[in-house]
């Protein structure tokens, strides 16, 4: 194994985190008109990649307790935008699906995701970006092999 400068792994390290963060902020108020929450519009957009997940498997991916995850879902599925469902292999389980509401919704967020990417990358050339995933994808593997069963979810996530 190469041995890395520990400062520049480290200042690596928090440029990604303040880059998420300041993304999430961004995005946050590109969506504030929707009168959507950080919590409601994750919630929508892993329903969008893999509508009819567990609310385990949802409260697991958006690292949120399953009490959590089942109050967001109350309030969701009052709202109109998700319905839970018996599983039809668990009784226990209760799988949750966006609602044809749920799923126009979806559709606006994407359209105001998709212009909030294009300003944040309209300094990015493709070859920077494609580089710039390329090393993103080994290091989110290796975190995913050294955190072993404990990231289950880990999933691609795009709107």
């Amino acid at each position: 194994m190469i041995q890395k400068n520990l400062d520049s792994s480290l200042r690596f390290g928090f440029l990604i985190h303040d880059v998420s963060r300041l993304r999430r902020i961004v995005v946050d108020r590109a969506l504030k008109p929707l009168g959507l929450t950080r919590s409601q519009w994750w919630v929508l957009a892993f329903l969008s990649r893999r509508d009819g997940m567990t609310q385990t498997a949802l409260a697991a991916d958006l690292d949120l307790t399953k009490v959590a995850i089942g109050g967001l879902v109350d309030r969701m599925e009052s709202a109109g935008f998700v319905e839970r469902r018996a599983d039809e292999r668990d009784a226990r389980a209760r799988r949750v699906y966006l609602t044809r509401s749920g799923q126009k919704l979806v559709t606006t967020i994407r359209e105001s995701v998709d212009a909030v990417e294009a300003d944040i990358l309209a300094t990015v050339s493709e070859d920077e970006l494609d580089a710039a995933a390329i090393v993103l994808v080994k290091i989110k593997n290796r975190l995913l092999e050294l955190a072993g069963g404990e990231a289950e979810g880990g999933q691609d996530l795009d709107l």
